[in-house]
């Protein structure tokens, strides 16, 4: 596995085992958060993701992991659902969400404005469509977003 960074190597040993327990591995992440670094893994499925599927997939990874150490120092894993204000990050996850409503917030402000808030219209070459509340369109390169979340509750303002 070199030359793969530590999400790669982690995502290669745990979605044989996500998907054998008919998961979708929605993310991974690895972050530092004061002294401790966290490996959580966020996982998905139709109809939602209980307890149980956490446990399950924990119990069923902890193991490889262990024995294939992709991970040098100690760290904390996680195994959870996305959320129902999941950020959207792959090409499939804004593939899935089409005509859902999302919150973007771009890295700088456009006409001093940095959270939109509209429908997920269109996903292509990178590049995000969304219909805002005044019906009008806007197009976002995924290089100018610090994120898009889904927004089931409307609470952006659109």
């Amino acid at each position: 596995m070199a030359g793969k960074n530590t999400v790669q190597r982690v995502e290669e040993i745990v979605k044989p085992f996500a998907e054998a327990l008919s998961l979708d591995l929605w993310d991974i992440t690895f972050t530092k958060e004061g002294t401790d670094w966290y490996l959580r893994i966020y996982i998905d499925k139709s109809g939602g993701v209980s307890i149980d599927d956490c446990v399950d997939l924990t119990h069923a990874v902890t193991k490889p992991l262990d024995e294939a150490d992709p991970i040098s120092q100690s760290y904390m894993l996680e195994v959870s659902s996305p959320g129902v204000e999941r950020e959207l990050k792959k090409d499939w996850h804004f593939e899935k969400y089409l005509g859902s409503p999302v919150t973007v917030r771009t890295i700088r402000p456009i006409e001093n404005v940095r959270d939109f808030g509209g429908v997920l219209e269109k996903y292509e070459n990178g590049e995000i469509t969304v219909r805002l509340r005044d019906e009008k369109k806007m197009i976002f390169s995924r290089k100018e977003i610090s994120f898009v979340k889904l927004d089931d509750f409307n609470i952006s303002d659109f």
